[in-house]
């Protein structure tokens, strides 16, 4: 028998829980959830024989290391800046750790003592980052050894609301992961290759500089840039490419709309704003706009983004309540806290809400001085607000990464993540059997 230990229990560790206590059997897993509330780790066990729930506290190292200590594999679902302490505990005990979340520098570090002791510590097994890394470099690695060369590689994730008619929501969006991960998006500067020159994008420009994609049997969608796709070029070995791009998904006039929040300051978390706990959400939105006592909120707003009162992005506005004398309910908060609070009372997806996950790669190819195009398409719905799409697309492949390591199928060690075809090919052929698949189709 071996113990899987699940260490945070959130909105995204259910499919990844239910994924293991399903296997649990066949397998002869046991299955230990820790969380801070554990009532919340209660719930995800549903009651299995095979599962056990218990209060954890990752401020508590001593906690940390005995529960460790008797695993055999560790999926951590905590903040990403908890991981390398889990994993220096697990390199203690000589245990495999999983993550969904980007490497940072620390975990980096801890390559070379991870391959000494033949551990595995595979980090962005999730979603974005995960699935886009394996979905890509199956295409990729598939281009290479046909003998082509790749010039151009475009990339889309978005987490959006699935199509609803009687939804009256002008976003066509609502919050399916981190909502102050949402709100903080994009902050810095952007970097990409365009056509073999290097472009950047100050913060400020972001949602300005748009892309329109049409996803067959789903409609348009509208695209920004992420942060630095340069990266990539390492990660997936694409130096000398002419093109890399990537970029998150939203519906169409969602970017525009956001970035008034932007050029207003509403996204701002370097300091923290005075009256808060008085404040309502229409003089929360006064603050940043001149002082006129003659002209309303809405006609200064109008006037200083060049606004048309009746326009679709004022419209999407006022749905949000952000003119309304409603309490904004914080003590205390930077602008980008209180905007996220604001934004949770409107974009909390409700009990008939359900979420869908859309992701679209373009790769660009010459065969044979004859230039040729994939799109590679996976659009993924949740069943409710509970088993999410977010939650099936992060969970599973690291549930299936675990099941893979633990049969002994996946051999990597030291730091690692998902673009190898000994990890990409098993997860990609399992999300499938679960409804997630990506499709690829030549363009002529």
């Amino acid at each position: 028998m071996k113990t899987i230990l699940v260490l945070g229990a959130g909105r995204s560790a259910t499919s990844l829980i239910e994924y293991l206590i399903k296997n649990s059997m066949e397998n002869d897993w046991v299955i230990r959830v820790g969380d801070y509330d554990e009532s919340i780790a209660r719930e995800k066990c549903h009651n299995s024989s095979r599962a056990e729930a218990f209060q954890f506290d990752i401020n508590h190292p001593e906690q940390c290391s005995v529960e460790v200590g008797k695993a055999d594999l560790v999926i951590s679902m905590l903040p990403a800046a908890y991981h390398p302490m889990v994993a220096r505990q697990c390199l203690s005990h000589g245990v495999h750790l999983l993550t969904a979340s980007y490497v940072s520098d620390e975990m980096r570090s801890l390559d070379r003592e991870a391959k000494e002791k033949g551990i595995l510590l595979l980090n962005e097994c999730g979603l974005d980052p995960g699935v886009d890394h394996m979905s890509a470099m199956r295409v990729i690695d598939k281009i290479r050894s046909d003998g082509h060369e790749l010039i151009g590689f475009e990339s889309f994730t978005g987490g959006l609301l699935a199509p609803n008619e009687r939804a009256d929501n002008p976003w066509d969006y609502k919050f399916t992961w981190n909502p102050r991960n949402v709100v903080l998006a994009g902050q810095g500067i952007v970097k990409f290759i365009q056509e073999g020159t290097y472009k950047y994008i100050p913060y400020q420009r972001l949602f300005r500089r748009t892309e329109i994609v049409h996803i067959p049997g789903y409609g348009h969608f509208e695209g920004y840039a992420n942060r630095d796709s340069l990266k990539y070029l390492d990660v997936y070995g694409l130096r000398g490419i002419r093109t890399i791009y990537r970029g998150t998904f939203r519906r169409p006039g969602f970017c525009r709309t956001w970035d008034i929040f932007v050029q207003l300051g509403a996204t701002d978390d370097a300091y923290y704003m005075e009256g808060v706990g008085e404040m309502t959400h229409r003089s929360f939105i006064n603050s940043f706009l001149s002082y006129n006592p003659h002209d309303s909120v809405e006609l200064k707003l109008a006037h200083y983004m060049r606004l048309e009162l009746d326009g679709p992005e004022m419209h999407r506005l006022r749905w949000l309540g952000l003119f309304d004398e409603t309490p904004v309910g914080l003590d205390k908060g930077t602008p980008a806290q209180v905007l996220e609070h604001i934004l949770k009372k409107k974009w909390t997806l409700d009990p008939d809400d359900r979420d869908m996950i859309v992701m679209w790669h373009k790769f660009d190819f010459m065969d044979s001085g004859k230039h040729r195009e994939i799109h590679s398409t996976m659009v993924a719905i949740g069943d409710d607000p509970v088993n999410t799409a977010m939650s099936k697309t992060v969970g599973l492949p690291l549930g299936m990464a675990a099941r893979h390591i633990l049969n002994g199928n996946i051999r990597l060690r030291g730091v690692q993540i998902p673009i190898v075809q000994e990890i990409y090919d098993p997860i990609l052929k399992e999300l499938v059997e679960e409804g997630i698949e990506l499709v690829e189709k030549e363009i002529e």
